[in-house]
């Protein structure tokens, strides 16, 4: 990962401001300092580390609690003096338990995304009445019919003029798409990047 040097020189006490944002919701995570140290071991580990000014100390996100923020692209201002940390976090951020230091739900704004959370929980969870989990204890091959299945329906329902049912059939298919992505060890997020490329050329 190409991280550019920021200039730690223009704060007194060599602390560079980083903030921290997820990387699939853009959620501001938290807000916390730098310096060369806490850089390099974040470059190193993977795992985003700061200066902690009250324990005057290098401190990694997570070291007691376990709910590291795993490093996935830092970017430098246009001034040098301050980090935009993306990552993936494990578990919550904040110390008093809570998503973020603002006490906001760390879910995207764009409501597919978090629904793909939700199928994400659903899919590792133990509770045997959820659709989504039998699903996935049925296999790719039973996910993979349903998904042509409400393929068919709403290829039939267009053919008719019954807007709500063509529109609860284009969402049981939307639905059962991502089911399959996560199956497939994929997210909504690596389509949009591929439509997007392909845009560009």
């Amino acid at each position: 990962m190409d991280i550019q040097q920021p200039d730690f020189s223009k704060y007194t006490d060599g602390l560079v401001p980083a903030i921290v944002q997820d990387i699939h919701t853009s959620k501001v995570l938290m807000l916390g300092f730098m310096n060369e140290a806490a850089l390099t071991m974040t470059k190193e580990t993977g795992n985003v580390t700061f200066f902690s000014r009250s324990k005057q100390r290098l401190w990694t996100k997570g070291e007691e609690s376990g709910n590291f923020l795993k490093l996935k692209q830092m970017l430098l201002d246009c001034d040098a003096d301050t980090f935009l940390i993306k990552v993936e976090p494990v578990g919550p951020t904040c110390h008093t338990g809570a998503d973020t230091c603002w006490s906001e739900k760390n879910h995207s704004d764009n409501f597919l995304l978090y629904l793909q959370d939700i199928i994400a929980l659903r899919k590792n969870s133990a509770d045997e009445a959820s659709y989504v989990h039998s699903l996935f204890t049925k296999g790719i091959n039973k996910i993979a019919q349903k998904v042509g299945e409400e393929a068919i329906e709403l290829v039939i329902e267009a053919k008719d003029n019954n807007s709500d049912l063509f529109l609860n059939e284009a969402a049981d298919l939307l639905f059962h798409y991502l089911i399959l992505l996560n199956a497939k060890g994929f997210k909504l997020q690596d389509v949009m990047q591929l439509l997007e490329a392909r845009h560009q050329k």
